[in-house]
């Protein structure tokens, strides 16, 4: 995992300060609190695990990142069919071989307000906000996600991380 990590902000780090972030099935909210490190504004952890949510939070106290994070206890497939928030960046990590990324992404699909989209008065005009899924590679499947285009795959062994961008829609 570690190096997955290493290889995700390596492509991730250009654009990561000043992000808003999401990390959907946080598990001890390693990706989000790297994010943080990395210079991201804020990350909103997502886990329905009671012991995930003591953990991310503990490491949050540790990194000092507290203050830049929002920690809920909840479904992550609700959470996103709930929330009236806006992201730079989703990120998608569900327990493995529950088809659980595809009924994430089928939200976000139908949900694209969700992610970030480019516009002349966003700071990151040029760049769409990005969801990021992290699977088995045996898991993937090609999939119609509506706005949302996949850019990118990069395998590291037994993991997948597959990358997709909102659609620009009013571009000139």
């Amino acid at each position: 995992m570690d190096r997955v990590k290493t290889a995700l902000f390596d492509i991730l780090r250009p654009g990561i300060t000043g992000m808003c972030v999401l990390d959907l099935f946080a598990g001890s909210g390693s990706v989000g609190i790297e994010a943080l490190s990395q210079g991201a504004e804020h990350c909103t952890f997502i886990d329905l695990g009671r012991k995930a949510i003591a953990t991310i939070e503990k490491n949050l106290k540790t990194t000092g990142f507290s203050g830049q994070a929002e920690v809920l206890q909840t479904s992550a497939l609700e959470y996103l069919e709930k929330t009236g928030k806006t992201f730079d960046l989703i990120y998608v990590a569900p327990p493995q071989y529950k088809d659980l990324w595809v009924r994430a992404m089928l939200i976000l699909a139908a949900r694209p307000e969700l992610l970030r989209t480019p516009s002349p008065e966003n700071d990151r005009a040029q760049d769409p906000g990005l969801a990021i899924v992290q699977i088995d590679p045996k898991e993937y499947e090609n999939q119609d996600f509506g706005d949302l285009r996949e850019v990118r795959q990069k395998c590291y062994g037994n993991t997948l991380l597959v990358f997709f961008e909102r659609e620009r829609s009013d571009e000139v």
